[in-house]
């Protein structure tokens, strides 16, 4: 009978506690598949470096450390006083727009090397088409299917961790452009290292927007939207540059505005019919948006000062690896993400791909604007765009109704219009310029 008894009281005094522990568990996994949540816990990751070097940076400038360093390094100890000259105050003041790469003199008008250059545009075209449309389409992949299924009755294992991926594309988008400016020539670098950390951390949450949106929406729906951000890439810009824009900039922009609304508003919820999921999926579409237009402009004013498009690339990677990788592992998450590469080698060879195709098209960006401008690239970018629509609707089923179509279709013309417009305008510019140039 006492046995009875204190096996019961046994079992009154562990159940609860275990029953509490599971729900713990289960409230805190429950949480954590929150996207708003995990987005505050990267957020948060961040602060843990953004505050200290704030802070940091203040100080420095506060005591005038130019002065003091010099004064250490005449005496041998300012050993720190390159490192800290060049990451706080930089080396020269802003000088107008230097990118040596970018201000390249291009050939276009010599008759003799037309063969040349059409052989140029069609590697560049097929250098960005196959790197971003492969990027595209992995892209869906990781977020949207599972890994580790033998048979189509398994469900396999999701990979959930946006942030992770963004840190495998950014360490080897540093690591090419780093190699990239110590084997060949740049200009002498100017501006404070600690200005590329603003346009690394919105270039961060733009990405794990892109990634995480797709939990939510469509392949489709996300190109539309980054199709539209024109319209807040103009906003920013009068925000931040104080810039102005011309009557057809407006109509091209509400052009995009109505056909990726009729996009939107005729597409079939076909895997996400939830109204909350298709919110967060828009609300998620948004901050990438906003975040991406914050990052074009930031990166704008940067360019001010002399450098070269790859040391940008090279200066904003820096950061972001780390601000990823500082993030990950207070989570705890970055070992988690090495163990599902390695519970799945298919995930680690998509990984990785998705990662070389983010830094090949970063280049093939900067080389195909060096020799063909800006409205070439925009073409060839368009068009992939459209590609990319049309080949996820083929590989992965998504289905668009004929007024959906049709907003696509708008969307793209609107964009051609732009690209037609700014060139019409950049030729109108440049007849008188040599005449004044000589004189």
């Amino acid at each position: 009978m006492e046995l009875w008894l204190l096996l019961w009281l046994g079992l009154v005094l562990i159940l609860p506690s275990s029953l509490a522990a599971d729900e713990e568990s289960s409230l805190l996994q429950d949480w954590h598949d929150m996207w708003l949540f995990r987005f505050f816990l990267n957020v948060l990751g961040y602060t843990t470096i953004i505050i200290p070097g704030y802070f940091l940076i203040t100080y420095l400038k506060r005591i005038n450390y130019l002065q003091t360093g010099v004064d250490d390094l005449q005496t041998g100890r300012g050993i720190c006083y390159p490192v800290i000259k060049a990451c706080v105050f930089g080396s020269e003041s802003k000088t107008g727009l230097l990118d040596d790469v970018s201000l390249a003199p291009r050939n276009d008008a010599d008759p003799g090397s037309s063969a040349r250059q059409a052989f140029k545009l069609v590697f560049c075209a097929a250098g960005l088409q196959v790197s971003y449309l492969t990027w595209g389409v992995l892209q869906e992949r990781v977020m949207t299917r599972s890994y580790g299924a033998s048979t189509p009755e398994e469900e396999g294992e999701h990979f959930k961790d946006s942030q992770f991926l963004v840190f495998m594309n950014r360490i080897l988008a540093l690591t090419v452009s780093g190699l990239w400016c110590v084997l060949f020539k740049q200009p002498r670098h100017g501006a404070p290292m600690y200005k590329y950390s603003f346009a690394s951390l919105s270039n961060v949450l733009s990405s794990w927007c892109q990634y995480e949106a797709l939990k939510y929406i469509s392949f489709p729906t996300q190109v539309l939207a980054k199709a539209s951000k024109v319209i807040p890439v103009m906003l920013m810009g009068k925000i931040v540059s104080h810039k102005s824009y011309e009557y057809w900039e407006y109509l091209t922009a509400a052009l995009i505005s109505l056909g990726v609304s009729m996009f939107l508003l005729t597409s079939t919820a076909d895997k996400h019919p939830s109204t909350v999921t298709t919110f967060s999926g828009v609300v998620i579409l948004g901050g990438y948006i906003v975040f991406d237009s914050f990052t074009s402009n930031w990166q704008d004013n940067l360019f001010k000062h002399k450098m070269s498009s790859v040391q940008m690339m090279f200066g904003v990677n820096l950061f972001s690896c780390l601000f990823t990788v500082g993030s990950l592992l207070e989570q705890g998450a970055f070992f988690d993400s090495l163990a599902f590469m390695t519970r799945h080698s298919e995930f680690a060879f998509h990984a990785v791909l998705l990662s070389v195709c983010s830094a090949c098209g970063q280049l093939f960006i900067f080389y195909t604007i060096a020799q063909f401008g800006a409205a070439v690239f925009t073409i060839i970018m368009t068009l992939r765009q459209a590609i990319a629509i049309l080949l996820s609707c083929f590989l992965y089923g998504h289905a668009v109704t004929m007024v959906g179509g049709f907003g696509m279709a708008v969307v793209f013309l609107a964009l051609f219009l732009r690209v037609y417009a700014r060139s019409r305008m950049k030729a109108g510019r440049k007849v008188p310029q040599p005449q004044v140039q000589k004189v």
